[in-house]
């Protein structure tokens, strides 16, 4: 028989496969063409050497094909048409121990009938599918594909389709190595449902439940198994006489489903001692193996045993070595705790939740679970508890993110309410100075509160930098031209006794930002650092380049790729706390004592640097000093869109007055009192409204309307949705919004072309600057 042809199936096969699989052509290809380039050498012998005897008895090399299956990370099988299993991967082996044949899993009844009937369908149609294999808690879905040189050979792939949960976690020590461990050691471990279902067993269990250690109890029920005798002891239902009693200990999946999965550990009652040990011991040992807190303790409330995930959820320390329960929660929760064992221990079994708090995080309380258990000797009560300390953590954080989100639309609010009771002091102000001049007894008084009504406005526009709604005048800059602008201003904040360094790098690329508010940002950092160094120090100014790899390079989840221009404010001050490091950013928190500080300064820099595309982050050490680290995207530079900004151009204040009409919308009764006043008083028509709806109906009424000014937010009609509809009628109405919210924020929102914007509070000549300036452009475009 000449082997060649063998061979160059087996080649031909072992490539399909490989190329299934993993994917890869060039792989697949290169091993098919090895093998038959061997063949060929095998052909060329014989026909060199015909005396040669050539062996005749070529096997398929099956290894080479369960390789390329560990390397695909599969349970794989190979069956052939006698339904014989000619091989398959350890992923296949661990799923189904022992590497039986797929139609002999053990799955339920109705299970193995679909996967018969899938190997029936994949010989007739060349493949089949069978989703949703219940295996215990796994669960799987199969793909058969007929292959081979002629078809005669099926070949299974198993894929998980559920994500490990702990149910899993039981599975793996219960029908994996660890439970052939305690199956050796006689330990007999049963996972049931709810229902009575036996969803899992080790060899043990098996081999006493029905005398054979391969048979397939899965999905049966747990109780046909198991019988109770007069006295309450528990016996295997087959074991007729001279049974032996075993303890069974009841461990719930989901402590907070006691009525749902249960592992039940059970050994021998009269299982005698090994060198000394007991049979609580081998429980122990499974307990160690555990991935959750488990202790217990006995009818006295003495702690006799705990695993590290125990150890770890309530925070003992290595050399620790608590005698009670209590001594693990405050002083509080202890009588609690002690009166809940001693009920669990002495009475019927039953099992419970106690929420108490740690000794090591009194702050946070926890669940403690309780269950009775009997017949493990000195052991009474099985105590469970679950390391959230992750899940408080992501709470905690949610939480704070909620709180500085409503914080901030609350700011947001009060700061545009409050800039329209500003905008009508200041503007009544103006008024007011319009019929005195310096020297009448009541100028200075005016002045006085117009110059407070200015240090409130100061106030509105912290308020909103923290929620990101300041109107920024952003530019294009250099970070070391604004540093240079203010550090004279730094040095006299400073003092003699701080030194103040600064250090720019090269190849700084340009940024888009407001500069007055880049120059709070250093001002703001800079007295920080002062406060922190009482006694002298040095503040440290930098500005630095940082490119895409550099962001790589920090791997920071934060920051997008791409190039920035950083600033760094450091000191060598008394440092930031760990613990309070992630506080320093919320507002009204301080650490400066009391009248030495608002709250509001670190929060107000965080707003700006985020309002302007950037990311701060702080790093501190305790004694060494705090840096302040600011990273600006680097801007690129592009044409600007035209009408996307507001007018910028101004005319001399003194040239203010006009001529034309003038459409004035505003829900604030003071405000536009002042507006209307201010702009007939600059030589305008005014014709007012309160709201959208009598603003469009005043439009149609006039003869005609040189110029709209409307607030953005008013109840009713907005004022976009009011200019959109007049575009509609008067496509080149020029228009001017005024509000207390930011410009940008607006624009967004607003989507609408050609239209000017200023913000509240405003003085009456900047009102009056601002509608000389649209009517300006409008009247130069027509």
């Amino acid at each position: 028989m000449n082997p060649v042809p063998i061979i160059v199936a087996a080649a031909f096969f072992s490539a399909l496969l490989l190329l299934w699989l993993l994917g890869d052509v060039v792989l697949a290809a290169g091993f098919g063409a090895a093998v038959i380039g061997g063949a060929a050498l095998i052909w060329y012998a014989q026909r060199l050497f015909p005396s040669a005897q050539v062996d005749q008895a070529v096997v398929t090399d099956w290894t080479v094909t369960r390789a390329a299956a560990e390397a695909a990370g599969h349970a794989i099988a190979v069956t052939d048409r006698t339904g014989r299993m000619v091989c398959a991967s350890d992923q296949y082996g661990e799923w189904f121990p022992g590497y039986p044949v797929p139609a002999e899993i053990k799955v339920s009844a109705r299970d193995q009938e679909r996967l018969a009937q899938a190997a029936r369908a994949a010989w007739r149609d060349g493949e089949a599918e069978v989703a949703g294999l219940l295996r215990g808690s796994l669960q799987l879905d199969v793909h058969v594909l007929r292959t081979g040189r002629i078809d005669d050979y099926l070949l299974w792939r198993f894929a998980s389709v559920r994500q490990a949960s702990v149910m899993d976690d039981y599975l793996r020590i219960i029908e994996g190595q660890a439970g052939r461990q305690l199956s050796e050691a006689g330990i007999m471990c049963v996972m049931i449902g709810g229902e009575g279902r036996i969803r899992a067993a080790n060899p043990a269990f098996t081999l006493r439940a029905t005398g054979r250690p391969d048979s397939n109890i899965i999905g049966r029920d747990f109780s046909a198994y198991m019988r109770v005798d007069a006295k309450g002891r528990i016996f295997y239902a087959q074991e007729e006489q001279q049974a032996t009693p075993v303890r069974m200990m009841q461990i719930p999946v989901r402590p907070e489903d006691p009525a749902g999965l249960l592992v039940l550990v059970m050994v021998d009652d009269n299982v005698p001692s090994v060198e000394g040990i007991s049979s609580l011991a081998y429980v122990e040992t499974l307990l160690s193996l555990l991935p959750f807190g488990l202790g217990m303790a006995d009818r006295d409330g003495r702690l006799l045993f705990y695993n590290n995930a125990f150890a770890r959820a309530a925070g003992i320390g290595p050399g620790d070595k608590p005698s009670y329960p209590g001594d693990l929660v405050i002083g509080e929760d202890q009588a609690a705790v002690a009166e809940a064992i001693r009920r669990y221990a002495i009475g019927p079994q039953m099992s419970g939740d106690l929420q108490v708090r740690l000794r090591g995080a009194p702050e946070e309380s926890v669940s403690l679970s309780l269950a009775g258990v009997r017949g493990l000797g000195e052991a009474a009560v099985l105590l469970s508890l679950k390391d959230n300390s992750e899940e408080t953590r992501l709470k905690r954080q949610v939480a704070q993110q909620t709180k500085m989100q409503a914080v901030g639309q609350l700011a947001g609010g009060v700061a545009h309410d409050f800039n329209n009771i500003l905008t009508a002091i200041i503007g009544h102000c103006d008024l007011m100075l319009m019929r005195h001049t310096p020297g009448d007894s009541d100028y200075d008084d005016i002045q006085q509160v117009k110059a407070n009504s200015n240090r409130a406005a100061s106030l509105t526009r912290q308020l909103l930098a923290f929620s990101r709604q300041q109107t920024l005048r952003p530019q294009v800059l250099q970070l070391p031209d604004v540093v240079s602008e203010v550090s004279s201003l730094l040095k006299r904040l400073l003092g003699e006794n701080i030194k103040l360094e600064v250090y720019h790098g090269r190849g700084l690329g340009t940024v888009r930002a407001d500069p007055g508010q880049l120059e709070q940002v250093i001002v703001n950092l800079v007295v920080n650092a002062r406060d922190a160094m009482p006694d002298g120090g040095t503040v440290t100014v930098r500005t630095f380049a940082v490119s895409a790899q550099d962001v790589r390079d920090l791997k920071n989840e934060i920051m997008p790729i791409g190039d920035y221009t950083g600033l760094s404010v450091g000191d060598t001050g008394v440092g930031i706390a760990p613990d309070l490091l992630g506080k320093i950013f919320e507002p009204f928190y301080t650490t400066k004592p009391v009248g030495r500080g608002t709250g509001l300064g670190l929060s107000t820099v965080y707003g700006i640097i985020k309002q302007s595309g950037g990311f701060i982050f702080p790093e501190s050490q305790l004694g060494e000093g705090t840096v302040f680290k600011i990273y600006l995207p680097v801007h690129a530079t592009s044409a600007e869109v035209g009408g996307s900004t507001a007018v910028t151009r101004k005319r001399p204040a003194t040239e203010t007055w006009g001529t034309g009409t003038i459409l004035l919308v505003e829900d604030e009764d003071m405000v536009r009192s002042v507006a209307e006043r201010a702009l007939t008083r600059q030589g305008y028509t005014v014709v007012s409204a309160s709201d959208g709806e009598q603003g469009l109906a005043r439009l149609a009424q006039t003869e005609k309307v040189d110029l709209l000014i409307s607030d953005v937010v008013m109840p009713g009609m907005d004022g976009p949705a009011m200019v959109r509809a007049a575009r509609a009628s008067y496509p080149d109405i020029p228009v001017l919004f005024m509000s207390g919210y930011a410009e940008e924020q607006l624009r967004k929102s607003i989507d609408i072309d050609n239209v000017a914007f200023l913000p509240k509070p405003f003085s009456v000549s900047q009102l009056a600057e601002a509608a000389r300036d649209v009517l300006a452009a409008a009247r130069g475009a027509g």
